[in-house]
C-alpha cells in the first residue's frame, strides 16, 4: 500500500479526484445559492389580475385601475409575443 502512495500517477489521480470533488459541491452550493437569491417576477397577466381583483373590492378608483392597465398593456403585449401567442 506505501508502494501506492509513492507512485506519482497514483498521487496524481488521487489529488485529481479530490480538486473534482470539491469543485463539483462548490458549484452545486452556488446553484442553490443562486437559485435561491433570484426571485421571479411576476408576469404582466398576473399583476392585472391582482389589479383587477383589488378594483373589484374598492381598493382602485376606476381612474387608477384604467391607469395601471394601460401601463401594463405594452408589457403584456410584449410577454404575448415572446410567448408567440396572440391577442
Amino acid at each position: 500500500m506505501a508502494e501506492l502512495w509513492n507512485d506519482p500517477v497514483a498521487q496524481l489521480v488521487f489529488w485529481g479526484a479530490v480538486f473534482a470533488t470539491v469543485v463539483a459541491v462548490a458549484v452545486y452550493v452556488l446553484g442553490k445559492i443562486r437559485g435561491e437569491s433570484v426571485q421571479q417576477e411576476p408576469t404582466a397577466s398576473e399583476m392585472l389580475s391582482k389589479f383587477r381583483e383589488l378594483h373589484a373590492r374598492g381598493g382602485l378608483s376606476d381612474t387608477e385601475f384604467r391607469t395601471i392597465k394601460t401601463n401594463l398593456a405594452a408589457r403584456l403585449k410584449d410577454e404575448l409575443k415572446d410567448n408567440g401567442e396572440t391577442g
